[in-house]
């Protein structure tokens, strides 16, 4: 069973930054396996932010935050670091790391079923 443990949240200005970082433990060859960030508002649907295979896939990333989140991984480790900058107040969500175990490439977002128990960005206007 993959365990998840995020840490990083924060509140912070529009324009700042912030780093979300996610490990993983009871795994078993950790390039066999898809991570990602997910984040939810109140009200609203969970929405995938980023994603990667940790086997060597280059990462994918949400319209909305393209070009200002960018992930990173240390595969000797089994986790991945969310860099969010250039946050806007839409930004403000429960953000949830999350895995799953994938022998090739490809990581659909419907196939996540380990999480984190999620950590809180707030970004005020």
């Amino acid at each position: 069973q993959v365990q998840l443990v995020e840490s990083g949240g924060g509140s912070v200005q529009a324009g700042g930054s912030l780093r979300l970082s996610c490990v993983a433990s009871g795994y078993t060859y950790s390039g066999h396996y898809c991570m990602g960030w997910f984040r939810r508002t109140a009200g609203a649907e969970r929405e995938g932010v980023a994603r990667i295979w940790l086997g060597g896939n280059t990462p994918d990333y949400a319209d909305s935050v393209k070009g200002r989140f960018t992930v990173s991984q240390d595969r000797a480790i089994m986790s991945l670091t969310l860099q969010m900058n250039s946050l806007k107040a839409e930004d403000t969500a429960m953000y949830y790391c999350a895995a799953f175990y994938k022998r090739d490439g490809g990581c659909p977002w419907s196939e996540f079923r380990y999480w984190g128990q999620g950590t809180q960005v707030t970004v005020s206007s």
